[in-house]
Parts: structure tokens; C-alpha cells; sequence
């Protein structure tokens, strides 16, 4: 039975080791020989598994001329010699078609051995990533972290970043060493559990989709610094505690998302804590007599998340209240200057006009915070509003908002601020057509947006096929629409798009598209070269987009071009005479003036 006491010392026996290995110090006993690479083998057990063949070839190439400058270190086993350290000068002499290699022979233990050889590539500059991983985990079952970075010279937070890939499964880990995945990407991944990655990889499919990967990270984590609730709580959920110390803060696990940046990386805790948040809001409405306001617009309230909420809400015996039916006033917050320049970046701005605008913002908030003030003596109540999605939430002063009860009155508002139960069958059908065209142009919008996100995170750009007729079409319309004034419009173009005024934008580009033809796609592109020179100090030899203009217009208009610049050079020649005479004068008085 192994004590306590010889495990210590086993430890302390493989730390001296590792350390002398390391350093490449020679003591006394060490000796060099040279032995023969037929009875030298590979050590099975090797953590580093990859080599780069380009730099084993340069490596080889070195030693056929100047030899092995660093010797290698063996151990003995079974009548042969196994490597500990050195692999890649072994297999660079056989290539080199050496006979022998220089050795240093050394006995170790079987531990030892393989904690030298993980901490000597370590050490390396060119380790391939998920390898340093495993490597640094295996480490990790006997040193802290924190030794770890002091052994290898690294940060505490690069061996915590890399413990963090080595959780990695193995699906993901060919696409980092194959350089499609980044690292940081990787580690991203990593925070999940393996059930959840392996999700993850079925859901991406075979092709790897750096954008798929990211978004369903974005799904699956959470901002802790614009959660609904405090962070530091330790009862909120007592069984996990606080967020601050949980080891699924990504701010705990070396900074993943940035220094000191606090992302939930557990989704289902988030949730409990968050929906907790929600019912301690509404105990406080119930204990203290105040009441809460989602910020749900009546044109709003039959979404499905938005039903959920205000159930929950009347569950719990609240009178609901939405947003159109109180006044709100928020505590204002005092302009700074910074802000207005943020708010202004823009705009070419001077400082007399930010001062302007800065001056006019704090008119605004003295205004504000003298309503806010007298909130109370006007009536206002205290009360909560709070987001129906994330649960966050302010205190605020508020009044509901008087009904007229004479149903003319309340039927002649217009139909957009009324709530759906005060409309007529018919006028109901309307609103709902109205909230479902709305909802068509927001999901529009963010399908848009993913999709052109997504295409720039591709390699699109460095496509090498030729523009198809669908690119030059959108590249034509990008350029008509964004660069091409009104007057050019009806000079050059004005039967580029053909009558618009009875067919919709996507039918104006099919209809364009029948009747495309590349020299439109050209003269929009030459159009476009006039345009863009520019005049004043730049002109055709000190500017890059003058100069290429100036060579291109040769091919056209070289006679022209020419002439013109005859013209200057004519002038010039006269400028230049009559400098030459003036100058002569003057050197004929200093000379004068010399005698």
C-alpha cells in the first residue's frame, strides 16, 4: 500500500526531474554518445502526435550540413533505446540518411518520463492546439493552474483557456487542427457539455458553418451584466448560489468573452433565476402596493410570449396594466458631452454645435427632473415597469390614464390606438391584418440581416469564379441607387429600371433583370470613374485612384489627352523661360554685389 508520505516524495522526485529536463542543464553524470538510430524507437506514449513536413524537411536539410547541434535524450528498454526528448531531430537524421544520432541516456521512472515529455513540447512555439490541450488537462489531475503557467511560462488565463478546449469533443477538435475553427471559437463550444456539442455538430451538418456555430453559442449564453437580477445574490437559488462565484461564469473559466466579462454559460440556471426574478417582482408589487407594468404595447398584447407574461401576471391576482394605459416618468439622467458626441459621430460637427446640442439636452433635463421631482404632488403613484422578455426592470412614478366612458367618444380614437376589444368584428379583422403585416417586415428584416451576416463571415469574397449575371445585376442597382444623382438619373439612365410607377421594388428587379444586358453593368462602371477622381492637390501622378483614371482614359481619348496636355506643358515652358531669365538676374546681382 503506497503512503501518503512516498506519494509526496514520488511527486517532489517528478517535479525535480521535469525541471532538469527542462532547463537543459548538464550535470557531471551526463554523457553524450553517439548511438546508432537502428536500435533507437519512438516513444508510443508520446503526447505530441503531429509534425509538420515542411519544417521536418528544413530541419533535415540543416543537419545533413552542420549535424545534430542538441542531442537527444533516451532511456533504456529492452535492449533498445526509447526517446523521451528529441522526436523531431530522430526523425530529421533519418531523413538526412544519418547512421548515428548524438544521445544523452538517462533512467526514469514511467510517470516521469511522460510528464517530461508533456511539459518539453509545451515549451515549444508550434504545438498544435487540442493537443496542447490534452496535454495541459493531463497536468491539470496534478498541478494547479496556476503552476502550470509558471512551468510552461504562460498566463494563468491562457492555461485555463486551453483546459477549457481540452473539453472539446472529438468531433470539433478536426476542424481546429485542420485551421477551419478558431480557437476561440473552440472554446466557445467547449462550454457546453458533450451531449449538447454533439447536438450542435448533427445541427451544422458535415461543412463546418462558423456562423451556425456562433449564433447557437449567442442562443445558449447569457449577458450576466444586463441580467434581471442581482448576480451577487447567493439565496436567489440557494442550491447554486451566486453568479459571481459559479464556475459556469465565463469570467471564471479565463475570461472567454473578454477581461472580466460575465456570460452565463448554463442556460437552464439562467432561466430558474431569471423567471425567480420575475416572481419576486411581482411579491414586491403585492407586498408594497405598487404597481407593475410590462412594457407591452396593446398593438403587442396578443403575441404569444406576451400572453404568457400577462397570465402569469393575473395568476397571481394583478389587475394588468399595459403601457397605453399609464403616464410614465422615469428618473432622467444628465447629459454629459461625451454622450452627445457618441450620440453625434455621424455628423460633421463642430464643437460650437456639440455645445449647442449639449446645452439644449440639459434644458430638456432640467425640464424632466422638475417633473420628476413634483411627480408626486401631481398625482403620479409608485410603481415597476419591466421587459417582458429579458425581466428587467426599473422603478418609476406613474398614473393611469382616465377612459372616457361614452362609447362615441371611445370608439372615434383612431383604430391603431385602440385595444382589440374595443373594436368591432370588422374593425378587429383590420388590426390583426395590420399587426401580421407588421411582424412579416420585422422577421424580414432579421432574416436579411443573418443572411448577410453570415455571407460576410464566409469566403465569398475570395471567390475566383467569374461575376454571374445575378452579381453584376445587384452590383448595377447598388451602384444606381446609392451613387447616381437625379439628374443623371433621367440623362444617362432613364430607361434603366423601365416604368415603375405600377409594379413593386422585387418585380422593378425582375423586370430588369429580363432586360439586362452587360453594357448597362459597363457604362454604370464608367459612369462611376468620373465620379470618383478627385480634384484639388490630388491629380493624376500622387493619387492612386487619378492616376489608374487618368491611364485607363488613354485608350479613349489619348489624341485628346494628349492636346490638352501639350496645352500646359506650352504654358509651362513659357513659366519656366521666364523664371530662367529672372534668376539669371538676380545671380548677376548677387555676383555684383560679391566684386
Amino acid at each position: 500500500m503506497t503512503t501518503k508520505a512516498s506519494t509526496t516524495k514520488k511527486r517532489s522526485r517528478a517535479k525535480s526531474t521535469a525541471k532538469k529536463e527542462v532547463s537543459g542543464k548538464k550535470t557531471s553524470a551526463l554523457q553524450i554518445q553517439n548511438l546508432p538510430l537502428g536500435k533507437i524507437k519512438p516513444d508510443l506514449e508520446q503526447p505530441r502526435k503531429t509534425f509538420n513536413v515542411d519544417a521536418l524537411k528544413q530541419l533535415s536539410e540543416s543537419i545533413e550540413k552542420h549535424g545534430v547541434l542538441q542531442p537527444i535524450t533516451v532511456r533504456q528498454l529492452n535492449g533498445h533505446y526509447v526517446i523521451v526528448m528529441g522526436e523531431r531531430r530522430y526523425r530529421a537524421s533519418k531523413l538526412a540518411g544519418k547512421k548515428t544520432v548524438p544521445c544523452i541516456v538517462r533512467t526514469y521512472e514511467n510517470n516521469d518520463v511522460l510528464e517530461v515529455q508533456i511539459i518539453e513540447n509545451l515549451q515549444r512555439q508550434d504545438v498544435e492546439p487540442t493537443e496542447e490541450a490534452e496535454a495541459i488537462a493531463y497536468l491539470s489531475e496534478k498541478y494547479a493552474p496556476t503552476e502550470i503557467a509558471k512551468r510552461l511560462g504562460r498566463t494563468d488565463n491562457f492555461i485555463r483557456l486551453r483546459l477549457k478546449l481540452a473539453g472539446l469533443i472529438d468531433g470539433f477538435k478536426h476542424f481546429v487542427r485542420n485551421g477551419e475553427m478558431t480557437i476561440s471559437l473552440g472554446v466557445g463550444v467547449a462550454l457546453f457539455e458533450p451531449e449538447e456539442q454533439q447536438m450542435m455538430l448533427e445541427t451544422m451538418g458535415e461543412d463546418f458553418n462558423a456562423h451556425q456555430i456562433n449564433r447557437m453559442i449567442k442562443d445558449q449564453t447569457y449577458d450576466l451584466e444586463n441580467s434581471s437580477f442581482d448576480v451577487a445574490d447567493k439565496k436567489l437559488v440557494p442550491k447554486v448560489g451566486s453568479c459571481v462565484e459559479c464556475p459556469f461564469n465565463a469570467a471564471n473559466q479565463g475570461n472567454l468573452f473578454g477581461e472580466g466579462k460575465m456570460v452565463c454559460t448554463k442556460a437552464a440556471c439562467f432561466e430558474t433565476k431569471k423567471s425567480k426574478s420575475l416572481l419576486n417582482l411581482i411579491k414586491k408589487s403585492k407586498k408594497e402596493n405598487v404597481l407593475l407594468i410590462p412594457e407591452i404595447r396593446q398593438y403587442w398584447a396578443d403575441d404569444e410570449n406576451n400572453q404568457l407574461i400577462i397570465s402569469q401576471l393575473e395568476k397571481n391576482g394583478l389587475k394588468v396594466y399595459l403601457l397605453d394605459d399609464v403616464e410614465i416618468i422615469e428618473d432622467p439622467i444628465e447629459p454629459t458631452i461625451e454622450v452627445i458626441k457618441i450620440e453625434y459621430q455621424h455628423y460633421d460637427y463642430s464643437e460650437d454645435e456639440l455645445k449647442t446640442e449639449l446645452d439644449e439636452a440639459m434644458q430638456n433635463y432640467k425640464k424632466a427632473l422638475k417633473k420628476f421631482n413634483s411627480a408626486k404632488e401631481d398625482g403620479f403613484k409608485n410603481g415597476i415597469v419591466f421587459h417582458p422578455d429579458s425581466f428587467q426592470h426599473k422603478e418609476i412614478f406613474l398614473k393611469i390614464v382616465e377612459k372616457s366612458k361614452n362609447d362615441s367618444t371611445e370608439y372615434s380614437a383612431p383604430l391603431a390606438n385602440r385595444k382589440m376589444a374595443d373594436c368591432t368584428p370588422k374593425e378587429q379583422i383590420v388590426k390583426i391584418n395590420e399587426r401580421e403585416i407588421r411582424k412579416k417586415q420585422i422577421e424580414n428584416n432579421k432574416q436579411f440581416e443573418e443572411v448577410v451576416q453570415m455571407m460576410r463571415e464566409t469566403k465569398y469574397i475570395d471567390t475566383k469564379k467569374t461575376l454571374s449575371t445575378d452579381e453584376m445585376l445587384a452590383f448595377s442597382i447598388s451602384l444606381f441607387e446609392n451613387n447616381v444623382d437625379y439628374m443623371s438619373q433621367q440623362k444617362y439612365f432613364s430607361k434603366f429600371l423601365g416604368d415603375t410607377s405600377t409594379i413593386t421594388k422585387v418585380e422593378m428587379v425582375e423586370n430588369f433583370k429580363k432586360k439586362f444586358k452587360k453594357e448597362i453593368f459597363h457604362k454604370l462602371i464608367r459612369y462611376m470613374l468620373t465620379k470618383q477622381v478627385h480634384f484639388g492637390e490630388s491629380n493624376h501622378v500622387n493619387n492612386l485612384t487619378n492616376i489608374s483614371f487618368y491611364n485607363a482614359m488613354q485608350g479613349y481619348y489619348k489624341s485628346k489627352i494628349a492636346g490638352i496636355e501639350k496645352e500646359y506643358a506650352e504654358k509651362q515652358d513659357k513659366r519656366e523661360a521666364r523664371l530662367k531669365e529672372r534668376i539669371k538676374v538676380l545671380e548677376k546681382q548677387i555676383q555684383e554685389l560679391k566684386d
